[in-house]
């Protein structure tokens, strides 16, 4: 299990690359709620999402035999952009398999930053593949989410909100797979443990509530929904019980709450997200998610890779 050190130690190893992202007051969720509501503007982060950050963490940290043979991982694209990028800076090759329903702004932008690209099957046929390219390439996987260094790098989040929101009393997170609000529920647990951490999936993704109702990681079978980046099949062996242990609740919204968030973000945020990186918007206007009494919110929009075509399915 990751500590509280090791994000300290990876806040301390990115930060000649990686600047802090900023928090943006949300006015018309604000008004609504009587209380103000931040958006951690993790869209604005390298590559566009949070996961530059694990990425790099990962990669400063690997040793010769890791990087000899090359990278692997399975993504929905924004941890293959984030580990393309990383891996440039320290001429490492990258594989990357994608389903084949991945963004194809994501796509295009990892074989721009020098990553090979694999479109195959769904989220399950795609790790399937990746598997067999590890046996037969000599790669290192670089998991998306279940590794402990992808993790603390992502936890730097956690440290980011708790230095820039002193008032926060709650953050909302989404989920994919774990890796994210894994790493920021070891942040916020250690250093404010009254702050209340809520996680929020897709309904058409929910793995880490499957989880939580098996006792355990239990692959779901099907993934359908418009936040790709959130559309892990299964949580991790590190990140289960890390949510178990820190997150206080969990909720999921349906595809047309994450599209109304959508449209709240572009219009009334200013902020072009993409649909994973809505879902927490989702849970405060569908009042879905239980909030401490008073206190600061903060949402982090993780994430804003789309292409046009994309957007223009939200206008």
């Amino acid at each position: 299990m990751i500590a509280l050190a090791d994000i300290q130690r990876a806040q301390a190893r990115l930060a000649d690359t990686l600047a802090p992202t900023p928090l943006v007051l949300d006015h018309a969720l604000s008004d609504r709620l009587a209380r103000r509501v931040w958006l951690k503007g993790e869209l604005f982060q390298r590559t566009g999402s949070f996961k530059a950050r694990g990425a790099l963490n990962w990669l400063r940290t690997a040793g010769p035999k890791e990087l000899a043979g090359g990278l692997g991982a399975v993504s929905a694209g924004n941890h293959a952009l984030g580990l393309a990028w990383a891996a440039r800076q320290a001429e490492v090759p990258v594989t990357i398999v994608m389903p084949e329903n991945a963004s194809p702004f994501k796509v295009a932008g990892s074989r721009d930053l020098g990553a090979e690209v694999i479109l195959h099957g769904d989220i399950n046929a795609a790790w399937a593949l990746m598997h067999r390219l590890v046996e037969e390439r000599g790669l290192t996987l670089v998991h998306p989410y279940d590794d402990e260094r992808i993790m603390a790098g992502q936890g730097t989040v956690g440290l980011e909100i708790l230095e820039q929101a002193p008032a926060a009393s709650a953050i909302l997170c989404p989920i994919g797979g774990g890796g994210l609000i894994g790493g920021i529920g070891v942040a916020t647990a250690s250093l404010r443990p009254s702050l209340a951490l809520l996680g929020v999936e897709p309904a058409g993704a929910a793995s880490m509530a499957h989880a939580w109702a098996r006792g355990g990681m239990h692959r779901l079978a099907h993934v359908e929904t418009c936040a790709k980046s959130l559309a892990a099949a299964i949580v991790g062996e590190h990140t289960y019980p890390l949510s178990r242990r820190h997150v206080c609740e969990l909720v999921a919204v349906d595809e047309t709450a994450i599209h109304r968030a959508m449209r709240h973000l572009l219009y009334r945020g200013k902020l072009a997200a993409e649909p994973g990186a809505a879902v927490g918007v989702a849970a405060l206007l569908e009042a879905a998610v239980t909030l401490p009494p008073e206190g600061d919110i903060v949402v982090v929009i993780t994430g804003g890779n789309l292409g046009r075509e994309e957007l223009e399915a939200f206008l």
